[in-house]
């Protein structure tokens, strides 16, 4: 299984496609398809009906889909920009960098 750079809760910024420079959360990381679902970002109009057993009301919701991980970069807060990401082991742990600022990252 290939090691991602991005993980749940990091600030993310989307590089390419409709919603290209806005920054969101990650929610999830959806491994074994290599895709992200960001918070507010690829936004899509989902219709659905009324169950009332889950007492869940029908209509139109609008929800988030999966966006590639190459389509989004990790936001560094001393930068406050899209970085890459690095890895280094400090005091017996491993831990990502800011590869701009070299500062670790969350």
């Amino acid at each position: 299984m290939q090691q991602y750079r991005i993980r749940k809760d990091d600030r993310v910024m989307v590089t390419v496609g409709k919603d290209k420079g806005k920054i969101g959360k990650v929610l999830k990381v959806l491994r074994k398809k290599d895709r992200v679902l960001v918070e507010k970002v690829n936004m899509a109009k989902r219709h659905t009906r009324p169950n009332p057993y889950q007492r869940q009301a029908g209509g139109i919701i609008e929800k988030e889909m999966p966006i590639h991980v190459s389509n989004v970069m990790v936001m560094c807060d001393a930068c406050a920009g899209p970085v890459r990401v690095g890895y280094r082991v400090e005091d017996d742990k491993k831990v990502r960098f800011c590869k701009k600022c070299n500062k670790t990252i969350g």
